[in-house]
């Protein structure tokens, strides 16, 4: 599968965008304890890796590279929530 499909793909996952949403809210909630990018790097690079670790076979060599291109569309939905949550925070005053 060409990476521009892939990264099309990875990109509408709704299991993808759900974790995703999940992980921001709950760096918002632990933000004073944890910080904020150290939790949200390693959330994306264990969404990356685990959605393609768990649909391949165990010999698989090409998972780095849709761990890889899960990483860069882990950073466009995470930019994406992050905008909303921004907005919604404003809109509330």
């Amino acid at each position: 599968m060409p990476y521009l499909d892939l990264l099309a793909a990875q990109l509408m996952d709704p299991f993808r965008i759900a974790l995703l949403v999940a992980l921001v809210f709950t760096m918002q909630r632990n933000r004073v304890v944890t910080g904020t990018f150290v939790p949200l790097l390693a959330g994306m690079l264990f969404v990356a890796v685990i959605i393609p670790a768990t649909i391949s076979p165990p010999d698989a060599g090409w998972i780095w590279p849709v761990a890889a291109v899960g990483m860069i569309a882990n950073a466009i939905i995470v930019a994406a929530i992050i905008a909303i949550w921004a907005m919604v925070r404003r809109a509330r005053g």
